[in-house]
């Protein structure tokens, strides 16, 4: 008996000290990455205000993650305009409230939903596709080779992307934002019996510059969060085809995760602190 809970309590005191050695690790793991992170970032701003400006590649990464975009954007907003139309509706003709569903659905469109569902969705299609495209770069040796050849990786690689998603994503937001009000005209007008007279002004009535502002504002920083982990991610690859992989689905879930926190922090900034 005395042999057994020595035991039990020595696999306690394992299990106990492996807790705290992961929970530790990850600890340092998060640190060392927002001082990595912070490094990027700060050398990014350095490069973005000093020439040479390399036009060429920004557009062409403005293309990949704007136009590039236009579809999954286009859907994904005309289908959460249907969705949020359809569940508040089915509480306001409980109340015979039905006018106020535009209201409710342009305010939550232009200041959370569309910056934050857009950031996401272009988080999950353009970031994901940098940190694959530059961790294969790492992996393969090409980043060292513009190192050899007296090019900044940063400046060639990192800047084109910041500078077009920091561009392209507030325009983005502004069309998801269309494109969701639009949804849920078609579901107020061709289902519910709302005028279209009606819902036009019941929308633009609720709607204020700060409104506007304050949702576009936020994106320019979803787009630098999403260019600057996601080349953080690959520049930090190992392991050749297994470790791109991974490399990706961490850019993808840290970005994910910043993205929210980021708008929760604008959205006490702009309402609470400074209303």
């Amino acid at each position: 008996m005395k042999n057994w809970f020595l035991s039990k309590k020595s696999d306690i005191e394992e299990a106990l000290s492996k807790f705290f050695l992961d929970f530790g690790r990850s600890i340092l793991g998060f640190v060392y990455f927002l001082g990595g992170l912070a490094n990027l970032t700060g050398q990014c701003f350095y490069y973005m205000f000093t020439p040479p400006f390399n036009k060429e590649r920004i557009f062409e990464q403005a293309k990949r993650a704007g136009y590039d975009s236009l579809g999954i954007v286009s859907l994904v907003s005309l289908f959460i305009g249907f969705i949020y139309a359809l569940q508040t509706a089915y509480f306001m003709q409980r109340i015979g409230s039905e006018i106020y569903i535009a209201s409710l659905v342009a305010i939550s469109l232009v200041r959370e939903l569309g910056p934050v569902i857009t950031a996401l969705v272009v988080a999950g299609r353009v970031g994901a596709a940098i940190t694959a495209e530059m961790g294969t770069m790492q992996v393969t040796e090409q980043i060292d080779a513009l190192e050899t050849l007296a090019t900044n990786p940063i400046r060639y690689l990192v800047i084109p992307r910041v500078l077009a998603l920091s561009l392209m994503l507030p325009l983005l937001t502004l069309y998801a934002d269309v494109v969701g009000i639009f949804g849920s005209y078609l579901i107020c007008v061709y289902k519910l019996g709302i005028s279209s007279n009606m819902y036009i002004h019941a929308t633009f009535d609720v709607l204020f510059r700060k409104d506007l502002f304050t949702g576009l504002v936020k994106t320019v920083f979803f787009g630098l969060i999403i260019a600057t982990v996601s080349c953080y991610e690959a520049f930090n690859v190992e392991g050749g085809a297994e470790g791109v992989g991974q490399a990706t689905t961490k850019a993808v879930v840290k970005t994910f995760i910043m993205i929210i926190a980021a708008d929760c922090f604008f959205t006490a900034l702009f309402y609470f602190i400074f209303p």
